[in-house]
């Protein structure tokens, strides 16, 4: 059975003005279905630029990322665009809700670039909001909710499409210690519940902990640190 993220060979580099910056260097990786992984590395590691690769953000300079089978770098940017809204879930750092919207309205949003018709999307949301324990604050808008609710309002948004892959760049990093336990108990059951594929960047040795399997990225050279 092949892994649901197969990584070979990939490296990237980066020009600035005439000097090449290679970011990753020859990595090969496989995830798979239902695990959850979290990246480790200093600042400019690569572990980011290794994320938003897997996320189909940024393209490889050479080698492949395949999948689910599908082999991501050969992808036009049209048929990127939309292999990400069915397969990926963004968590970022900084929740990127829209102010002037309700957390409902939040969570509706890249469901109306779907086929949906508008009861599916309200029942979408309302699950996805019951999900993340938020069903009760659906009505209320960002400056409404802590920052806890806030980060569980954008996890409910990347639930509400029901992506393979959950991609979480420092999830709890601007959040303080209870409310980052809280998410990373979410993102837990949303790996043992439902079977959810999670990718974590983190600089928190107690975040990665609650990863089943740890990598360590330094100057680009992926470094497998275990499996608990």
């Amino acid at each position: 059975m092949s892994a649901l993220i197969s990584i070979s060979h990939l490296t990237k580099t980066y020009k600035r003005d005439k000097q090449e910056i290679t970011v990753l260097k020859d990595v090969s990786i496989d995830i798979e279905q239902g695990d959850f992984v979290a990246l480790m590395g200093p600042s400019g590691s690569g572990k980011t630029t290794l994320l938003n690769i897997i996320a189909g953000i940024d393209r490889p300079t050479q080698g492949e990322v395949i999948i689910a089978g599908t082999n991501i770098g050969v992808l036009s940017e049209t048929e990127l665009s939309k292999w990400r809204s069915r397969h990926i879930g963004f968590i970022f750092q900084f929740y990127n809700l829209i102010p002037v919207l309700t957390a409902f309205e939040n969570v509706e949003l890249p469901l109306m670039l779907t086929p949906l018709s508008k009861s599916e999307r309200r029942r979408q949301v309302e699950l996805a909001l019951s999900v993340v324990g938020l069903a009760d604050r659906m009505d209320h808008y960002p400056r409404q909710l802590s920052g806890g609710q806030e980060q569980r309002v954008a996890i409910a948004r990347a639930i509400a499409s029901d992506p393979d892959i959950f991609i979480a760049d420092e999830p709890t990093g601007d959040l303080d210690r209870v409310s980052a336990e809280e998410i990373l108990t979410l993102l837990n059951r949303l790996n043992k519940e439902f079977g959810k594929t999670i990718v974590m960047v983190t600089h928190d040795p107690s975040a990665a902990n609650r990863a089943r399997i740890i990598h360590h990225l330094d100057k680009g050279d992926l470094i497998p640190q275990g499996q608990s």
